[in-house]
Protein backbone atom coordinates (compact mmCIF):
# COMPACT_ATOMS: atom_id res chain seq x y z
CA UNK A 1 0.00 0.00 0.00
CA UNK A 2 3.03 2.20 0.81
CA UNK A 3 3.82 1.42 -2.86
CA UNK A 4 0.86 2.04 -4.36
CA UNK A 5 0.33 6.00 -2.22
CA UNK A 6 4.20 6.97 -3.74
CA UNK A 7 2.49 6.21 -7.22
CA UNK A 8 -0.36 8.15 -6.66
CA UNK A 9 1.29 11.49 -4.98
CA UNK A 10 4.27 11.07 -8.30
CA UNK A 11 2.74 11.13 -11.47
CA UNK A 12 4.02 11.20 -15.10
CA UNK A 13 7.61 13.30 -15.25
CA UNK A 14 7.14 14.80 -18.82
CA UNK A 15 3.87 16.38 -18.00
CA UNK A 16 5.44 17.77 -14.81
CA UNK A 17 7.98 19.30 -16.77
CA UNK A 18 5.56 20.77 -19.25
CA UNK A 19 3.35 22.73 -16.94
CA UNK A 20 6.97 24.33 -15.36
CA UNK A 21 7.45 25.67 -18.82
CA UNK A 22 4.34 27.62 -18.56
CA UNK A 23 2.09 28.80 -21.51
CA UNK A 24 2.19 26.67 -24.90
CA UNK A 25 3.36 28.88 -27.80
CA UNK A 26 0.18 29.45 -29.17
CA UNK A 27 -0.54 31.80 -26.02
CA UNK A 28 0.89 35.42 -25.70
CA UNK A 29 1.92 36.88 -22.18
CA UNK A 30 0.89 40.05 -21.12
CA UNK A 31 4.76 41.29 -21.07
CA UNK A 32 4.61 40.74 -24.87
CA UNK A 33 1.21 42.24 -25.68
CA UNK A 34 1.86 45.37 -23.81
CA UNK A 35 5.44 46.18 -26.28
CA UNK A 36 3.63 44.65 -29.16
CA UNK A 37 0.76 47.66 -28.56
CA UNK A 38 3.59 50.50 -27.58
CA UNK A 39 5.43 49.96 -30.75
CA UNK A 40 1.77 50.24 -33.06
CA UNK A 41 0.91 53.45 -30.70
CA UNK A 42 4.65 54.69 -31.34
CA UNK A 43 3.78 54.64 -35.16
CA UNK A 44 0.77 55.90 -35.18
CA UNK A 45 1.91 59.03 -34.13
CA UNK A 46 4.69 59.44 -36.47
CA UNK A 47 2.35 58.80 -38.78
CA UNK A 48 -0.12 61.41 -37.54
CA UNK A 49 2.86 63.71 -37.53
CA UNK A 50 3.93 63.39 -41.46
CA UNK A 51 0.39 63.77 -42.67
CA UNK A 52 0.24 67.21 -43.97
CA UNK A 53 -3.48 68.40 -42.33
CA UNK A 54 -3.16 66.70 -39.04
CA UNK A 55 -3.22 68.83 -35.98
CA UNK A 56 -0.31 67.20 -35.03
CA UNK A 57 1.59 67.37 -38.34
CA UNK A 58 4.97 69.02 -38.39
CA UNK A 59 6.34 72.38 -39.84
CA UNK A 60 8.75 70.15 -43.20
CA UNK A 61 5.16 68.41 -43.02
CA UNK A 62 2.74 71.26 -44.03
CA UNK A 63 5.28 72.78 -46.04
CA UNK A 64 5.55 69.58 -48.50
CA UNK A 65 4.47 70.24 -51.79
CA UNK A 66 4.11 74.10 -51.55
CA UNK A 67 6.16 75.24 -53.42
CA UNK A 68 6.13 78.92 -51.75
CA UNK A 69 7.67 76.97 -48.88
CA UNK A 70 11.60 77.92 -48.33
CA UNK A 71 14.26 74.82 -48.91
CA UNK A 72 17.13 76.49 -48.27
CA UNK A 73 17.92 76.40 -44.44
CA UNK A 74 21.10 78.52 -44.74
CA UNK A 75 18.88 81.03 -46.00
CA UNK A 76 17.08 81.53 -43.76
CA UNK A 77 19.48 81.85 -41.18
CA UNK A 78 20.67 84.65 -43.52
CA UNK A 79 17.24 86.29 -42.59
CA UNK A 80 17.27 85.50 -39.34
CA UNK A 81 21.07 87.30 -38.91
CA UNK A 82 19.90 90.51 -41.19
CA UNK A 83 16.98 90.98 -38.79
CA UNK A 84 19.38 91.12 -35.68
CA UNK A 85 20.24 94.63 -34.50
CA UNK A 86 23.72 95.89 -36.11
CA UNK A 87 26.28 97.49 -33.95
CA UNK A 88 26.83 101.18 -34.66
CA UNK A 89 30.32 101.64 -36.27
CA UNK A 90 32.88 103.42 -33.69
CA UNK A 91 33.13 107.05 -35.12
CA UNK A 92 36.38 108.60 -36.52
CA UNK A 93 38.79 110.14 -34.14
CA UNK A 94 38.86 113.53 -34.47
CA UNK A 95 42.09 115.25 -35.91
CA UNK A 96 43.72 118.04 -33.44
CA UNK A 97 43.36 121.25 -35.80
CA UNK A 98 46.84 122.37 -37.32
CA UNK A 99 48.06 125.83 -35.38
CA UNK A 100 47.23 126.84 -39.23
CA UNK A 101 44.24 128.87 -40.39
CA UNK A 102 42.95 128.08 -44.09
CA UNK A 103 41.94 131.55 -44.71
CA UNK A 104 43.76 134.69 -47.26
CA UNK A 105 45.46 137.39 -45.96
CA UNK A 106 46.39 140.62 -47.45
CA UNK A 107 49.36 142.22 -45.70
CA UNK A 108 51.25 146.04 -46.13
CA UNK A 109 54.26 143.76 -47.73
CA UNK A 110 56.18 145.23 -50.64
CA UNK A 111 56.89 143.12 -53.67
CA UNK A 112 55.02 139.25 -53.91
CA UNK A 113 54.76 136.44 -51.63
CA UNK A 114 53.11 133.36 -50.76
CA UNK A 115 52.65 130.66 -48.32
CA UNK A 116 50.95 127.22 -47.72
CA UNK A 117 50.65 124.56 -45.54
CA UNK A 118 50.15 120.86 -45.78
CA UNK A 119 48.94 118.29 -43.17
CA UNK A 120 51.40 115.52 -42.48
CA UNK A 121 48.20 113.18 -41.42
CA UNK A 122 46.11 113.82 -43.90
CA UNK A 123 48.34 115.15 -46.96
CA UNK A 124 45.69 118.37 -47.10
CA UNK A 125 47.54 121.59 -48.65
CA UNK A 126 45.88 125.06 -47.56
CA UNK A 127 47.63 128.18 -48.43
CA UNK A 128 47.32 131.76 -50.78
CA UNK A 129 45.85 131.67 -53.79
CA UNK A 130 49.03 131.72 -55.28
CA UNK A 131 50.85 129.32 -53.49
CA UNK A 132 51.58 127.58 -56.70
CA UNK A 133 53.11 130.40 -58.19
CA UNK A 134 56.99 130.08 -58.32
CA UNK A 135 60.76 131.53 -57.23
CA UNK A 136 64.19 130.56 -56.89
CA UNK A 137 65.30 128.81 -53.44
CA UNK A 138 68.82 130.32 -53.24
CA UNK A 139 69.88 128.08 -49.73
CA UNK A 140 66.33 126.35 -48.99
CA UNK A 141 67.27 123.33 -51.90
CA UNK A 142 70.62 122.20 -49.71
CA UNK A 143 68.10 120.41 -47.42
CA UNK A 144 67.48 118.51 -51.05
CA UNK A 145 70.72 117.85 -52.10
CA UNK A 146 72.10 116.69 -47.90
CA UNK A 147 69.18 114.48 -48.47
CA UNK A 148 69.68 112.98 -51.63
CA UNK A 149 73.30 112.31 -50.83
CA UNK A 150 72.66 110.82 -47.98
CA UNK A 151 70.33 108.15 -49.06
CA UNK A 152 71.96 107.64 -52.16
CA UNK A 153 75.09 106.85 -50.04
CA UNK A 154 73.06 104.47 -48.12
CA UNK A 155 70.98 102.73 -51.08
CA UNK A 156 74.58 102.00 -52.51
CA UNK A 157 75.69 100.33 -48.81
CA UNK A 158 77.72 102.84 -47.91
CA UNK A 159 78.64 105.00 -44.75
CA UNK A 160 78.97 108.91 -44.85
CA UNK A 161 82.77 109.23 -43.41
CA UNK A 162 82.89 111.50 -40.86
CA UNK A 163 83.88 114.28 -42.48
CA UNK A 164 81.02 113.82 -45.05
CA UNK A 165 78.98 114.15 -42.42
CA UNK A 166 80.60 117.44 -41.22
CA UNK A 167 80.60 119.26 -44.20
CA UNK A 168 76.72 118.20 -44.26
CA UNK A 169 76.05 119.38 -41.27
CA UNK A 170 78.07 123.04 -42.43
CA UNK A 171 75.76 122.88 -45.39
CA UNK A 172 72.48 122.96 -42.74
CA UNK A 173 73.32 124.71 -40.45
CA UNK A 174 75.21 127.64 -41.48
CA UNK A 175 74.39 127.41 -45.16
CA UNK A 176 77.89 126.49 -46.70
CA UNK A 177 77.85 127.19 -50.15
CA UNK A 178 81.28 125.90 -51.36
CA UNK A 179 80.42 123.00 -49.68
CA UNK A 180 76.99 122.65 -50.84
CA UNK A 181 78.28 122.52 -54.48
CA UNK A 182 80.80 119.52 -53.77
CA UNK A 183 77.71 117.75 -52.53
CA UNK A 184 75.57 119.12 -55.96
CA UNK A 185 78.63 118.16 -58.12
CA UNK A 186 78.60 114.01 -56.05
CA UNK A 187 74.46 113.85 -56.58
CA UNK A 188 74.69 114.87 -60.49
CA UNK A 189 73.52 118.19 -60.21
CA UNK A 190 70.27 118.98 -62.19
CA UNK A 191 69.94 115.47 -61.95
CA UNK A 192 69.67 115.76 -58.48
CA UNK A 193 66.47 118.38 -58.75
CA UNK A 194 65.13 115.71 -61.53
CA UNK A 195 64.90 112.97 -58.38
CA UNK A 196 63.35 115.65 -56.25
CA UNK A 197 60.38 116.48 -58.51
CA UNK A 198 59.95 112.87 -58.73
CA UNK A 199 60.60 111.33 -55.42
CA UNK A 200 58.50 114.53 -53.27
CA UNK A 201 55.77 114.34 -55.97
CA UNK A 202 55.80 118.21 -56.64
CA UNK A 203 54.23 119.73 -59.44
CA UNK A 204 55.75 123.45 -60.17
CA UNK A 205 59.09 123.19 -59.77
CA UNK A 206 61.57 123.23 -62.45
CA UNK A 207 65.32 122.86 -62.58
CA UNK A 208 67.29 126.20 -62.80
CA UNK A 209 67.93 127.70 -67.15
CA UNK A 210 71.85 127.11 -65.94
CA UNK A 211 71.76 124.52 -64.12
CA UNK A 212 72.92 125.39 -60.82
CA UNK A 213 71.31 124.98 -58.12
CA UNK A 214 70.73 128.39 -56.28
CA UNK A 215 68.09 128.93 -59.04
CA UNK A 216 65.98 125.99 -58.70
CA UNK A 217 62.66 126.80 -58.84
CA UNK A 218 60.13 126.47 -56.18
CA UNK A 219 56.32 127.60 -55.60
CA UNK A 220 55.40 127.46 -51.41
CA UNK A 221 53.45 124.23 -52.55
CA UNK A 222 56.09 122.63 -53.61
CA UNK A 223 58.15 123.82 -50.49
CA UNK A 224 55.85 122.11 -48.16
CA UNK A 225 55.82 119.16 -50.13
CA UNK A 226 59.55 119.00 -49.90
CA UNK A 227 59.42 119.47 -46.10
CA UNK A 228 56.75 116.17 -46.06
CA UNK A 229 59.30 114.89 -48.20
CA UNK A 230 62.04 115.31 -45.69
CA UNK A 231 60.15 114.60 -42.37
CA UNK A 232 58.55 111.12 -43.67
CA UNK A 233 61.73 109.50 -45.02
CA UNK A 234 61.63 109.80 -48.67
CA UNK A 235 63.75 112.34 -49.15
CA UNK A 236 67.00 111.11 -47.22
CA UNK A 237 65.85 107.50 -46.45
CA UNK A 238 64.96 105.17 -43.12
CA UNK A 239 68.64 105.28 -42.21
CA UNK A 240 69.30 109.52 -41.91
CA UNK A 241 66.23 110.96 -41.97
CA UNK A 242 65.96 112.04 -38.01
CA UNK A 243 69.51 112.67 -38.10
CA UNK A 244 68.85 115.31 -41.39
CA UNK A 245 66.36 116.63 -38.92
CA UNK A 246 67.88 117.14 -35.96
CA UNK A 247 70.41 119.42 -37.86
CA UNK A 248 67.90 121.14 -39.69
CA UNK A 249 66.77 122.19 -35.50
CA UNK A 250 70.05 123.50 -35.07
CA UNK A 251 69.97 125.73 -38.18
CA UNK A 252 71.83 128.88 -36.53
CA UNK A 253 73.54 132.03 -37.36
CA UNK A 254 72.03 134.55 -40.12
CA UNK A 255 70.00 131.43 -41.35
CA UNK A 256 67.81 131.22 -38.28
CA UNK A 257 65.04 133.22 -38.94
CA UNK A 258 61.38 133.30 -40.16
CA UNK A 259 58.59 130.63 -39.85
CA UNK A 260 59.68 129.46 -36.17
CA UNK A 261 60.31 132.57 -34.87
CA UNK A 262 56.84 133.20 -35.45
CA UNK A 263 56.16 130.39 -32.49
CA UNK A 264 56.73 130.05 -28.78
CA UNK A 265 60.48 129.93 -27.36
CA UNK A 266 59.53 126.62 -26.30
CA UNK A 267 58.39 125.57 -30.01
CA UNK A 268 60.63 127.01 -31.78
CA UNK A 269 63.44 124.39 -31.04
CA UNK A 270 61.21 121.92 -31.97
CA UNK A 271 60.67 123.05 -35.69
CA UNK A 272 63.33 122.15 -38.23
CA UNK A 273 63.82 124.59 -40.63
CA UNK A 274 66.06 125.54 -43.68
CA UNK A 275 65.89 129.45 -45.77
CA UNK A 276 67.72 130.71 -48.63
CA UNK A 277 68.33 134.11 -48.99
CA UNK A 278 69.74 135.83 -51.95
CA UNK A 279 70.09 139.30 -54.30
CA UNK A 280 69.46 138.69 -57.60
CA UNK A 281 71.36 141.75 -59.18
CA UNK A 282 70.04 140.80 -63.21
CA UNK A 283 66.33 140.97 -61.51
CA UNK A 284 66.88 143.50 -59.11
CA UNK A 285 65.54 141.75 -56.55
CA UNK A 286 65.56 140.46 -52.84
CA UNK A 287 64.43 136.34 -53.06
CA UNK A 288 63.12 135.09 -48.93
CA UNK A 289 62.47 131.83 -48.66
CA UNK A 290 61.73 129.61 -45.45
CA UNK A 291 61.12 126.12 -44.99
CA UNK A 292 59.99 124.38 -41.86
CA UNK A 293 58.94 121.12 -40.54
CA UNK A 294 56.64 121.04 -37.35
CA UNK A 295 55.15 117.90 -35.76
CA UNK A 296 52.19 117.05 -37.98
CA UNK A 297 52.51 119.48 -40.56
CA UNK A 298 55.18 121.26 -42.84
CA UNK A 299 55.14 125.20 -43.80
CA UNK A 300 56.59 127.09 -47.63
CA UNK A 301 57.12 131.09 -47.54
CA UNK A 302 58.27 132.92 -50.25
CA UNK A 303 58.53 136.85 -51.06
CA UNK A 304 60.14 138.81 -53.44
CA UNK A 305 60.46 142.69 -53.21
CA UNK A 306 63.03 145.31 -54.67
CA UNK A 307 66.77 144.73 -54.08
CA UNK A 308 67.48 147.90 -52.24
CA UNK A 309 65.17 146.93 -49.28
CA UNK A 310 67.90 144.60 -48.11
CA UNK A 311 67.66 141.23 -46.84
CA UNK A 312 65.96 141.98 -43.37
CA UNK A 313 62.97 142.79 -44.68
CA UNK A 314 62.31 139.72 -46.12
CA UNK A 315 63.03 137.60 -43.16
CA UNK A 316 60.96 139.71 -41.40
CA UNK A 317 58.09 139.55 -43.73
CA UNK A 318 58.15 135.45 -43.16
CA UNK A 319 57.51 135.58 -39.52
CA UNK A 320 55.08 138.37 -40.61
CA UNK A 321 52.96 136.11 -42.83
CA UNK A 322 53.31 133.06 -40.74
CA UNK A 323 51.74 135.05 -37.79
CA UNK A 324 48.77 136.48 -39.79
CA UNK A 325 47.96 133.09 -40.74
CA UNK A 326 48.60 131.13 -36.80
CA UNK A 327 45.38 130.57 -35.23
CA UNK A 328 44.93 132.78 -32.11
CA UNK A 329 45.80 130.98 -28.95
CA UNK A 330 48.92 129.34 -30.75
Amino acid sequence: MAGSRRRAGGGDPAREGSARRGPARGEASPLRLIAIAAVLIGLVLVSLRLLPGSPMASTAAAQWGDASAPVDRAAGAASDRKSRPTASPSPSPTLEPLPFADKQIDLDIEGWYAWSVLDTRTGEIIGSKNMDETSTTASLIKSWIVADYLRRTDEQGQKPSDAKLADATRIIRDSDNTRAEQFYNTVGRSASIKRMISICKTTDSSVAADGGWSRTNLSPRDTARLGACIKDGRAAGPEWTKWLINEMRLVRGSGDFGIRKAFPATEQKKIAIKNGWIDRTREQEMHINCLAIGDNWTMGVMVRYPINMGYEYGMKNCQKITEAVLRSGT
